[in-house]
Parts: C-alpha cells; sequence; structure tokens
C-alpha cells in the first residue's frame, strides 16, 4: 500500500471559491490475490470502479473504465453525455480484450463530480453497481447513491430489512454493472455545494466491513482526508479485508 496524500485544489467562482481537498488509496484486501478494483481521484472527477469476472478479468473491465473516464478529465468538462459516451467506449475496450471473455465480466462505477460552469456550483453524484457515495452534512452521514442490487430490490420491495440485507447469501449480486450489456446510463444525483461538505467515495470491500457509523466515526476522528482515508482502510483490513477496498474522501470549503 503506498503512502496515502492530501492534494488540494482552489476553484474560482463568480461569487468567492472552493477549496477542495482529497485523498484516494486501494488495497488487494487480506483475501483476493488480484486487486480489481480501480480509482481516479483527479478534479473535477471522483470515481470508483470495482471490477469482477474470473482470472483477471474484473481489473481489465474497471481500470478500462477509469482509463476511459480520464479522457474525460483531460479534455476538460465533465458532463452526463461525455460520461456515458466513455463508458460505451469501455464496454467495447472489455468485450475486445482476451481476457474478459467470461460473462459475468463487468465493473461498477461510481463517483462525484463538480459541474462549476454555471451562476452556482452543483455536485454530481454518478452510480452503476453497488459502490457508494456518501456525504457528511451537518454531522449526519447518508447514502447518496442507491445500489443497483438484488439484495436492494428486496429491501426496497420491503421483503427484506437493511439489517437482514448485510449478511444476505445474495449481497453480492448486482442488477447492473458497465460490460455485460451494450448500453449502460449511470443513475445521477445533483447536490448543492455546501461548506464543510465531506463525501466518501468507496467500493464495497470497504463497506462490507464497516457501518455507516463507522464511516462517520473516522470522519469525525481525522479532518485531513489522508488520514481519513488511511484510518478507514486500516480498520477493514483489521475486521477481515475481504475483498479489495477503495476509498475517497472529499473535503469541501466555500471561500467568501
Amino acid at each position: 500500500m503506498s503512502e496515502t496524500t492530501t492534494q488540494t485544489r482552489r476553484v474560482a467562482l463568480a461569487s468567492g471559491a472552493l477549496e477542495l481537498s482529497w485523498a484516494a488509496a486501494t488495497d488487494v484486501g487480506r483475501r483476493r490475490e488480484i486487486n480489481q478494483d480501480a480509482v481516479l481521484a483527479r478534479y473535477p472527477l471522483f470515481v470508483v470502479a470495482d471490477g469482477m469476472g474470473g482470472h483477471i478479468g474484473g481489473e481489465i473491465a474497471s481500470a478500462s473504465t477509469v482509463s476511459r473516464l480520464e479522457t474525460v478529465v483531460t479534455g476538460g468538462a465533465v458532463t452526463p453525455r461525455l460520461i456515458e459516451k466513455a463508458l460505451a467506449k469501455a464496454v467495447k475496450d472489455i468485450a475486445s480484450h482476451p481476457e474478459t471473455t467470461d460473462e459475468g465480466t463487468g465493473t461498477t462505477v461510481t463517483g462525484v463530480y463538480l459541474e462549476a460552469g454555471g451562476a452556482e456550483p452543483h455536485w454530481v453524484t454518478l452510480n452503476i453497481g453497488d459502490s457508494r457515495v456518501y456525504l457528511l452534512r451537518d454531522d449526519a452521514l447518508v447514502q447518496i447513491t442507491t445500489d443497483h442490487s438484488v439484495v436492494q430490490e428486496l429491501v426496497a420491495a420491503g421483503r427484506l430489512s437493511p439489517e437482514e440485507a448485510e449478511n444476505h447469501p445474495y449481497g453480492n449480486v448486482i442488477t447492473r454493472a458497465v460490460g455485460p450489456s451494450e448500453s449502460v446510463k449511470p443513475d445521477y444525483v445533483r447536490l448543492d455545494v455546501v461548506d464543510g461538505d465531506r463525501f466518501v467515495v468507496c467500493s464495497d470491500g470497504l463497506t462490507k466491513e464497516l457501518t455507516d457509523y463507522g464511516l462517520a466515526h473516522f470522519l469525525r476522528e481525522h479532518a485531513d482526508p489522508a488520514e481519513a482515508v488511511d484510518a478507514m482502510l486500516h480498520a477493514a483490513l483489521e475486521n477481515g479485508g475481504r475483498d479489495n477496498v477503495t476509498v475517497i474522501v472529499l473535503n469541501v470549503s466555500r471561500i467568501r
């Protein structure tokens, strides 16, 4: 595991500015041989991809998806249309690779980006699969994204309680991913920019080992993103590290 560092960026706005600080880390965990997670933390886009598939197929799927999204960032503008075009290219990359012949090969992709072009900036979350975006605002932690999973559908239908869902045998079965189908569109949620907001973007390797209470605890204990990331990652590994673990912590400060 490489050293985690906090990066910062000041963003000029029509009125005042934003100061963003963030850190990201990924770890293979305690039980897996290959890390099939991939991460992109480059202003204005912060995403996690959790690959699935036999041998190294999942690793290729997540890396291809992150690579295509990084090209969007390099181009300078991040929009739903450009994200979806990048994901369509990633699907073709995955399908054309000789190591991804398994029908189950694919990847989640979840994250948040800053839409700063208008009079007022906004955050936009995107989600395909069961990686997650959380927001700590006014000292309350809320899961912003909704899992695309069999278990979440059962919870939504009232057939399963959230407590029962935590250890359900179908807990790893997702209903939407980048790779298995030609067309895939993320869910988007638009959020106001609020001073003091803190985002967590993570793969399910983190949320399998830490409760929402645990995530909030480490955010409250560590103001610095790198310290919060390292604390969460260490706790996830200590609690079993049953899967690859990837986490981004992003802090938001408004400067008037």
